[in-house]
């Protein structure tokens, strides 16, 4: 707190609880709050759960030798664009790109339609999983970030971008069911293969980035199959675009 230059009042104020609450977190070493609290105190301080909350962490993710968590970044932008090109260009099987709008791959990553092209003649399965752009949780997030580049037009953005592609085998793309929108918009999940990116954003936490957890299976039942069973099961409900891409 000394470090991030942030009172204990200013601290509750922004995640939202009391300042009895955040004393009672900082007195009682063995007491960890809920998930959205610890989230949103990181953001503002600044750190990793890791860093303070390390039994939160090792309690969900596989630990060892067999360990899930491959790194942590309290933000995005502080997660390496070579960590996403590398994903993407060495991902042979699976990739399932679920962001709610999914267009910074286009800006973040050289020749991404090429490396798109390529991956789906090799035989890779090629998935986007997007908001609606029409849809009324689109809409609130629109007023929540208040951007220039709203979110319904940086998803009509990545239609456009797919539409260029063209048709391709394997090139697949659907909106999140309207039903299960918020929580597509609460949480994106970026799988390649045996590796994961997932980034959940916090609602509270208006005008800031979101934090990044790179995830890689090490087995059945982890924190892995998860979050990757969660994008499943948004994708397996989503509703076809329209695209002709495949």
């Amino acid at each position: 707190m000394a470090d991030a230059r942030v009172s204990q009042r200013e601290l509750a104020f922004k995640v939202g609880v009391t300042p009895k609450s955040v004393e009672r977190w900082i007195s009682d070493e063995e007491l960890i709050p809920h998930a959205r609290n610890r989230l949103d105190a990181c953001r503002v301080l600044g750190v990793t759960e890791e860093m303070i909350w390390p039994e939160a962490v090792t309690t969900r993710v596989k630990v060892g030798n067999d360990r899930e968590l491959v790194h942590s970044y309290p933000y995005r932008s502080a997660c390496p664009s070579t960590t996403w090109t590398a994903l993407v260009r060495d991902a042979t099987s699976d990739l399932l790109l679920g962001g709610y709008t999914n267009y910074f791959f286009w800006t973040m990553i050289p020749d991404f339609p090429g490396i798109v092209r390529r991956k789906t003649e090799a035989g890779c399965r090629v998935r986007f999983l997007l908001g609606d752009p029409d849809g009324e949780v689109t809409r609130q997030r629109e007023v929540i970030e208040g951007a220039t580049l709203t979110v319904s037009t940086r998803i009509r953005m990545t239609l456009e971008a797919l539409e260029r592609l063209g048709p391709l085998q394997g090139l697949e793309a659907r909106y999140s069911d309207p039903s299960d929108a918020v929580n597509h918009v609460g949480l994106s999940v970026f799988r390649f293969d045996h590796d994961a990116l997932v980034t959940p954003h916090l609602a509270r936490a208006v005008g800031h980035d979101s934090p990044v957890l790179h995830l890689r299976r090490r087995g059945d039942g982890g924190m892995f199959d998860r979050f990757a069973g969660h994008a499943e099961e948004l994708w397996e409900r989503g509703v076809p675009t329209g695209l002709r891409t495949g």
